[in-house]
């Protein structure tokens, strides 16, 4: 096992041989007090904690996966708002004696992504404490189509359309925490790599924000059963699909289980897809747009959730609900 870090200073060094310090959005970069930054007249901003034993834990995690995920949460937030992200923040807190080779290898986890979105580190801060705890801010500008997609936008009779898998997390938590990470990449491949390192939509959440007709976009992070009533504000919604919607990992560990694979699907939390809505109509350039959009039904004035005609039962992921 690697030494610790002997100085905050390291750590630092640590950071900058990982994060580029210049960069067209950043006029003064890390290094003074502040970062002086250009950016548009608009932006969207966006805050994630994602802390030890809560978001993570390290019997599974690989250090860049922990890295890599404490960045995509914050960039799906700005794919769900059909905006491009430009610039982060980082503060970073964690055990004194933790190994330096822990941190490297989560930033470099960490830097990977933040290379392929071309995203610029402004800065940030270090501390000490029990747990490891990554607080990112995440700033995005408007797309091509010049406008941020956002909730409560939804009109009676719209139809609901999603864009990622529904579920593929939570079935990977679940086979991660109980067959270990190495029987879960084995017998759920999909499943583990979905919990583990989701797929980030920015380029889904940009063109869905140049389709005129849709009305509003928001990420799946604490399950569709929950996120849905926040999504549509005082309406309701008739949801329907077919067993092919549901991933075939998901329904697999379902039957081995005993769970019910649509419960699964919509309950489900940490999915990081995309749901949108738009007028039926409009659908056909919601596809061309992006291919891989399925519905999964339509807005109603009735308030309430209902898949198949009945109430969805179960509430999704809350942090503080016992």
């Amino acid at each position: 096992m690697s030494a610790p870090f002997v100085s905050e200073d390291a750590f630092l060094a640590a950071i900058s041989a990982r994060f580029p310090n210049v960069h067209p959005r950043m006029l003064l970069g890390r290094g003074d007090d502040c970062a002086v930054l250009a950016c548009p007249q608009t932006l969207a901003v966006t805050t994630d904690l994602f802390i030890e034993d809560v978001h993570f834990r390290t019997d599974y995690f690989l250090p860049e996966e922990i890295g890599y995920k404490a960045l995509a949460v914050n960039v799906s937030d700005a794919a769900g708002m059909g905006a491009r992200p430009v610039g982060f923040s980082l503060g970073l807190a964690g055990p004194p004696d933790a190994p330096a080779a822990f941190w490297e290898s989560a930033l470099d986890g960490m830097a990977r992504l933040a290379a392929q979105l071309d995203l610029p580190l402004t800065g940030g801060d270090l501390n000490a404490c029990a747990t490891v705890v990554f607080s990112i801010t995440l700033w995005a500008e408007k797309g091509p189509g010049g406008r941020f997609l956002t909730r409560k936008a939804a009109r009676e009779e719209d139809m609901l359309f999603c864009v990622g898998e529904l579920g593929l997390s939570a079935a990977g938590l679940w086979a991660l925490s109980e067959q270990g990470r190495e029987g879960a990449r084995r017998d759920y491949p999909q499943c583990a790599l979905a919990h583990l390192r989701p797929r980030v939509l920015v380029d889904q959440g940009l063109a869905l924000a140049g389709v005129p007709g849709v009305r509003g976009l928001m990420d799946v992070s604490d399950g569709l059963a929950r996120d849905l009533p926040r999504f549509l504000g005082s309406l309701g919604a008739d949801l329907e699909f077919g067993p092919e919607f549901v991933h075939p990992e998901v329904a697999r560990l379902a039957a081995g289980t005993g769970a019910d694979p649509v419960r699964l699907t919509l309950v489900g939390g940490e999915d990081y897809a995309l749901l949108g809505v738009c007028p039926p109509q409009a659908f056909p350039q919601v596809l061309e747009a992006v291919p891989e959009a399925r519905p999964l039904g339509r807005v109603t004035a009735r308030p309430g959730i209902r898949f198949a005609g009945l109430p969805l039962q179960g509430a999704g992921f809350d942090h503080f609900s016992r």
